[in-house]
This record gives structure tokens, C-alpha cells and sequence, in this order.
């Protein structure tokens, strides 16, 4: 029996699907779970497209959303907005 590396990007098929990853992320996750999430949510959408709606190459897409990288904030934001994503604020309940 063969078996294939687990890939996220595989199941993020739907912008509800998507939104609900991130969600979940901006809320448990550290500062690289959520950069090298949003680098999934790019792929599953995929990097050309993403490239051309940011601006951005596709070479400095892939370095800004790998591993151990620190990406500018407008960076993250226009990607977030190339992949139909937003952040919104609500308060933390006590």
C-alpha cells in the first residue's frame, strides 16, 4: 500500500474552507504557524495567480512564506487580500 505526504493546501478547496483555517490559526497559532498557513492557503489557490494579483514574484512569494521567515506586514496584508481573506478584530471575552 502506498501512501502520499498529508498536504493541507489539498483540503483548502472553498473560501468558507479557507476562512475557517485562517480563523484558526490567527487564533491558536504562533507567528510562523500563521505565515507558513497563509503560504498553504496560496498554494492551494496557487502561486502564479497569487503572484499576479499581488505584484509580487513568484520566487519572493515563496522566500517571504517559508519557514522561518519574517515577512513585512504589507506583504501578509496583500496576500490576504489575493486570497479573499481579511482580518477582523473582536474582542476577547474575559
Amino acid at each position: 500500500m502506498e501512501t502520499s505526504k498529508f498536504d493541507i493546501a489539498d483540503y483548502l478547496d472553498s473560501n468558507e474552507t479557507i476562512a475557517e483555517y485562517l480563523n484558526v490559526l490567527l487564533e491558536e497559532g504562533n507567528e510562523s504557524e500563521i505565515i507558513a498557513g497563509i503560504g498553504h492557503i496560496a498554494k492551494a489557490i496557487g502561486m502564479t495567480k497569487i503572484a499576479e494579483e499581488t505584484g509580487l514574484s513568484r520566487p519572493s512569494l515563496y522566500k517571504a512564506l517559508s519557514e522561518g521567515a519574517r515577512p513585512q506586514f504589507s506583504t501578509i496584508m496583500k496576500i490576504l487580500k489575493a486570497v479573499g481573506g481579511q482580518i477582523r478584530i473582536a474582542p476577547i471575552s474575559a
